[in-house]
């Protein structure tokens, strides 16, 4: 018999999501896979969009739906990239936004994130004076980042987004993972060049529906109608992410063992010698380590049938990046790396 793999190498969230939602699942009606969505007779795009726009008090025009966030990026891009124009990202960040750009011949632009001796920080005074020289069309700004899992703060947020205000800013938060509404609340009524992304993947544990959504300043106008889909949406996605939103205390239990967990993680991985685990916002972690120890690594941990990711970039070439899986599955890990650099097992 075959052991089952545990993969912490792709940020999904191991705890799977609410009850509610596989309820949903289990009294799928008819209606609802061979029906569209019914909603537009109230004069609204989806049960979803209208949901999410009350709960982030903005008209349910602004908010956008898609196939995850990867989605909605890629739509931004092709709204308002133009060739030989300029997107300005992290210098550390997902591989995705480059790809975005070069399909539409864009130029990608990088600015630098500041490696401290416990996380990584956004370098805004560097930020400001890449905009003044290059003139990006478009800036990313990823919060919490991946792979470093760093956030920007709400005060260094807003100052940028001022300094931007004639740029268009896309603020990633597919990381997030605590309610944090309401700073999202005043930022998109305050900026009107401003879109927040987000995802069900992560936090809601629905990276197999592929939900993302994003909120949008009022003046994004080419972008909410190239967005639009006349026929609405995925019925059966749509309850089941309306699921999830009902159901804040069980996602609010996972937050907390994460929390502890990565706890456990700084704790339990800072002393062996040479690691360094990276302080992180978000469902994974960033941990330093010798170089000379990733391929003997990850030997042991695929025997053990634990699957990390093994960075293998210009800027992170000796580092790990371990998805917070359950509490369990966390401990293993743990222990795998303790064992394997001869440190005592608690």
């Amino acid at each position: 018999m075959v052991e089952k793999l545990v993969y912490l190498d792709r940020n999904e969230n191991n705890y799977g999501p609410a009850p509610a939602c596989l309820e949903v699942l289990r009294n799928t009606e008819t209606e609802d896979l061979y029906g569209y969505s019914k909603a537009y007779r109230r004069g609204v795009k989806s049960d979803l969009s209208e949901r999410l726009a009350n709960d982030f008090r903005i008209p349910e025009e602004r908010v956008l739906l898609g196939y995850g966030a990867e989605d909605i990026l890629k739509q931004l891009v092709q709204c308002y990239l133009s060739p030989g124009q300029k997107l300005l990202i992290p210098a550390y960040s997902w591989w995705y936004y480059k790809a975005i750009a070069d399909e539409v011949k864009g130029i990608t632009l990088e600015y630098p994130l500041i490696k401290g001796d416990e996380s990584f920080y956004y370098d805004i005074e560097k930020m400001e004076k890449i905009v003044e020289t290059e003139d990006p069309r478009l800036i990313f700004i990823s919060s919490p980042n991946n792979p470093t899992g760093n956030s920007i703060s709400n005060k260094d947020l807003e100052y940028l987004l001022k300094k931007f205000e004639n740029r268009i800013v896309a603020l990633d938060e597919a990381y997030w993972y605590h309610s944090q509404n309401e700073h999202v609340i005043r930022l998109i009524n305050n900026f009107g060049n401003l879109v927040v992304i987000r995802t069900f993947s992560k936090y809601f544990a629905l990276a197999g529906m592929r939900i993302g959504y994003a909120l949008t300043g009022e003046h994004l106008n080419e972008l909410k109608k190239l967005s639009n889909r006349y026929l609405g949406y995925n019925n059966l996605s749509e309850k089941v992410a309306l699921a999830a939103l009902d159901s804040p205390a069980y996602y609010h239990g996972i937050a907390c063992k994460m929390d502890a967990d990565k706890e456990l993680y700084y704790s339990e991985l800072n002393r062996i010698p040479g690691f360094r685990v990276f302080k992180s916002d978000a469902n994974f972690i960033l941990v330093e380590i010798p170089k000379n120890m990733m391929e003997p690594l990850k030997k042991v941990l695929t025997s053990r049938n634990l699957i990390i990711k093994f960075m293998n970039e210009p800027l992170l070439n000796s580092h790990l990046r371990i998805t917070l899986g359950t509490t369990a599955e966390n401990r293993e890990v743990i222990d795998a790396i303790k064992s394997f650099a001869g440190v005592e097992i608690a």
